[in-house]
This record gives structure tokens, C-alpha cells and sequence, in this order.
């Protein structure tokens, strides 16, 4: 089973897929490829450039690719098989293709509160206030026509975003 996390900058989408992961040892996260450096953000990914992006592409590594914000990204096609619960941060704007590939995607949707979403995007400290604002201008999108989600209201403590996001897993780890 394949699992697309999506949802707005802010709402907490790494901390819940972490917190998951610990609670839950038998999930796995794809590590996404991202046209940006190692450093740059808090998830746990694969940076390259441009040019090495566009060759892993044309040699077919990718079961899944999108640009979004100006970045290209890229799911690993080697790690989405296998059995087992495989989660990966996704983006709404490739959830039609990734529903295509992946016969069966189940759709988690994190959000938050757009007060909540603007102080986490302001405590990161990577954004200035304009940046933030078109972020959360943003946060109240529609998922793509045939696309359903699950959703995880993530505006309390971890721990209850954790919680919340499990049982959004729970129908497909039965």
C-alpha cells in the first residue's frame, strides 16, 4: 500500500510522517529527491542538481515527479515495492499522476488552522512575512477532481497529530 501525504507548508506533514515512522516501525518513508540542497529544510532528502534531476529522469528512476515552488521532486521508483505500508510526502499537484501509478493510493490530507500554519512557517525562520502570507493564500486548495483524502486536523500537541495521523492509517494496515 502507498501512501501520498499531502497538504500546506506549516501543517506539520514531516513531523507526523517521523512520529509515525517511530511509533510504527514497519512503515516506510520514500526519500523523496529534491532539486535543493541537503541543508536546505527538515525532511530527510536526496538533493541534487538540475542536470543530475533531469538525467536520473530520462533513465527512468522515477515512479513519480512533480515541480512545485520552483523544485523538481522525484519518488524513487526502487522505493515504492515491496510489501508493507510505504508512505511519502507528496504534493497535491501530482496526485493525479501518482493515482495512476499507484492503483490503490490511499491520500492523507495534514492541515492546520491558518494561525497555526503562520507561526509554524514564521518560527522556521526561512521565509519572510510576504513569503508567509502567500503561503497560507495557498493552504486553502481543493484536492484534484476523483481525488479523495483522508483528513488530519494537525493543531495540537505532536503526540495528538501523531495519534491522528495513525488512525488515518489504520483502514489500510488491517
Amino acid at each position: 500500500m502507498i501512501v501520498a501525504v499531502v497538504g500546506p507548508s506549516g501543517a506539520g506533514k514531516d513531523t507526523l510522517i517521523a512520529g509515525a515512522l517511530r511509533a510504527e516501525p514497519g512503515l516506510r518513508l520514500v526519500r523523496r529527491v529534491i532539486t535543493r540542497p541537503c541543508d536546505a529544510g527538515s525532511e530527510d532528502f536526496e538533493g541534487v542538481t538540475e542536470a543530475d534531476f533531469a538525467a536520473r529522469q530520462l533513465q527512468g528512476d522515477f515512479a513519480l515527479h512533480w515541480e512545485a515552488h520552483g523544485l523538481r521532486y522525484g519518488i524513487p521508483r526502487a522505493q515504492v515495492t515491496g510489501p508493507g505500508i510505504i508512505i511519502f510526502n507528496g504534493s497535491r499537484v501530482a496526485l493525479p499522476l501518482a493515482q495512476a501509478r499507484f492503483p490503490g493510493l490511499r491520500v492523507v490530507l495534514v492541515t492546520a488552522p491558518d494561525a497555526v500554519l503562520a507561526a509554524r512557517l514564521a518560527a522556521r525562520g526561512r521565509e519572510t512575512a510576504d513569503n508567509i502570507r502567500a503561503r497560507l493564500a495557498r493552504a486553502a486548495f481543493t484536492l484534484p477532481d476523483g481525488i479523495d483524502a483522508v483528513t488530519v486536523v494537525n493543531e495540537g500537541t505532536p503526540e495528538q497529530g501523531v495519534a491522528r495521523f495513525l488512525a488515518a492509517l489504520q483502514p489500510v494496515r488491517a
